[in-house]
C-alpha cells in the first residue's frame, strides 16, 4: 500500500507537468518570446517522448519490475528536465526540458496499472485505474490557480526548480517503498522482449479500441493543458490569475470525471457503451464551442467543465483493452495502449498548433478557435464511429479468452 501511495503522489507530479504550460503562457511569451507554436511544440514534446518511452517501459516492467524502472527514469529525466526548464533562456530549451520531463514521467501510472493488473481481480481494474487517475489529476488542480499564484509570488523559475527537487525526492521514495509483484509462471523462462508488441498488434479485437484510446483523452488534456490559456486570453482578455481560476474548475472536473467513470462499468455491466455515452457528451460540448467560440465567460467555463468530466474515460478504455490481453504480456499490453493514448495527445498538440496557426485571421482571433474546436470534434467523431465496431467486455467476465 505504501508503494501505491508513493506512485500516486508521483502521478500527481506527472499530471501537473502535462498541463501547467497553459498557466505560464503569458510569462513565457513575455520573457522568452515564446509563440503559440513554440508552446504547442513544447507540450507536444512532452506527450510524444512520454508515448515513445512506453515501448521500453513495457519490456522493463515485465523484466525488471516497476520499482527500478520508475525510480530511475523519474529521477534522471523527470527531475533533471524540471531543473532544465527552470534555467531555460530560449523556447527550444523549454521544448527539450518538456521532452525530458515526459520521458521521466512515462512509467509512473503504468507502474501502478501493472501492479493492479497483476495482483487484483480483473473486475476491479477499471475502478482502481480510474481512481488512480482521479487522484493524480489533482496535479491539474495544482497546475491551475495555485501555480499562477506561486509564479506571481516567487517567480516561475524558482517554482520550477523547487518542483524539480520534489520530483527527485519522489523517485527516491519509489525506490524505497514500491514492491515488485511476482512474475507469473509463463514468464519465468524468459521474456519475448519487443516482439511481444507484434503479438499484441495481431489481436484484431484491439483494433477498434485503439482510435478512441488515442483521441478520447486528447481534447480535455489538450484544451486544459495548452489551449485554455490562449483561448481565454485572446477572446476574453484574461490574465494569468483569471486563466488559473478557470482552468482550476476544468482541472477539478477532470478529477470528478475519472472518479465518476470508475464504477460505471460495474453499474451498467458494459464498458463499451459507457465509453460511447461519455464520448458523445464530450463531442457535443466541443462542437458547441466550435459553433459559439465567443460567449459569456461563465458559459464557456461550464462547457470546459463538461469537456473535463466527459474526457475522463481513460481507465475505462484501458480496462476494455485489458480484458483481451494475455497474462504474460500485461506490462507490454498496458503500455501499448498507453502509447496510443499519450501519443494521440502529443500528435494532437502538434496538429492543433498547425490548425490554429493556419486559421489565424488578423483582427478576428475567434476564427482560429472555431477551427481548433471543429478539428477536435471531427477527430473524436471519427474515433467513436470506429469504436462502435469494438467487441464489448463485461466487467463480470474477467479476462476474456480469445
Amino acid at each position: 500500500m505504501a508503494g501505491i501511495v508513493t506512485l500516486a503522489f508521483a502521478y500527481v507530479l506527472s499530471q501537473f507537468y502535462r498541463t501547467f504550460l497553459a498557466v505560464l503562457t503569458p510569462v513565457l511569451s513575455a520573457e522568452l518570446d515564446a509563440t503559440k507554436g513554440d508552446l504547442s511544440a513544447a507540450s507536444g514534446a512532452f506527450f510524444l517522448s512520454f508515448a515513445l518511452a512506453q515501448f521500453a517501459i513495457g519490456v522493463w516492467l515485465d523484466r525488471y519490475g516497476p520499482k527500478r524502472t520508475t525510480a530511475a527514469m523519474l529521477a534522471a529525466c523527470g527531475g533533471g528536465g524540471a531543473l532544465l526548464f527552470a534555467a531555460a533562456s530560449t523556447p527550444w530549451m523549454v521544448t527539450v526540458a518538456m521532452g525530458l520531463i515526459g520521458f521521466g514521467c512515462a512509467p509512473v501510472l503504468m507502474a501502478a496499472v501493472f501492479i493492479f493488473a497483476r495482483i487484483y481481480p480483473p473486475a476491479r481494474f477499471a475502478v482502481l485505474t480510474s481512481w488512480m487517475v482521479a487522484f493524480g489529476t489533482a496535479g491539474n488542480v495544482i497546475g491551475a490557480s495555485p501555480l499562477a499564484n506561486a509564479a506571481e509570488a516567487f517567480g516561475w523559475r524558482l517554482v520550477m526548480a523547487g518542483l524539480g527537487l520534489i520530483t527527485l525526492l519522489a523517485a527516491v521514495a519509489i525506490f524505497a517503498l514500491v514492491r515488485d509483484p511476482e512474475k507469473p509462471a509463463e514468464m519465468q523462462a524468459g521474456s519475448t522482449g519487443l516482439s511481444g508488441y507484434v503479438e499484441l498488434l495481431r489481436l484484431k479485437v484491439l483494433w477498434p479500441i485503439i482510435p478512441l484510446a488515442a483521441i478520447a483523452y486528447a481534447p480535455s488534456v489538450g484544451i486544459r493543458g495548452l489551449w485554455a490559456g490562449p483561448y481565454l486570453a485572446d477572446l476574453y482578455g484574461a490574465d494569468t490569475i483569471l486563466i488559473g481560476e478557470v482552468t482550476l474548475f476544468m482541472a477539478l472536473s477532470m478529477v470528478a470525471g475519472a472518479f465518476v467513470y470508475g464504477p460505471l462499468d460495474q453499474i451498467f455491466k458494459t464498458r463499451k457503451w459507457v465509453a460511447v455515452g461519455g464520448g458523445l457528451v464530450s463531442l457535443l460540448s466541443i462542437s458547441w464551442l466550435a459553433l459559439n467560440p465567443v460567449t459569456s465567460l461563465t458559459l464557456a467555463t461550464i462547457v470546459l467543465v463538461l469537456i473535463g468530466i466527459s474526457g475522463g474515460s481513460y481507465g475505462l478504455i484501458m480496462a476494455h483493452a485489458r480484458a483481451f490481453l494475455p497474462v504474460h504480456l500485461i506490462g507490454r499490453g498496458v503500455t501499448l495502449m498507453n502509447f496510443f493514448t499519450i501519443g494521440g495527445v502529443g500528435l494532437m498538440q502538434f496538429a492543433t498548433g498547425g490548425v490554429v496557426t493556419a486559421s489565424h485571421v488578423p483582427g478576428a482571433p475567434e476564427a482560429a478557435y472555431v477551427m481548433l474546436f471543429a478539428f477536435y470534434a471531427a477527430m473524436l467523431a471519427s474515433a467513436l464511429l470506429i469504436y462502435l465496431f469494438a467487441r464489448d467486455a463485461r466487467p463480470d467476465k474477467g479476462v476474456i479468452a480469445l
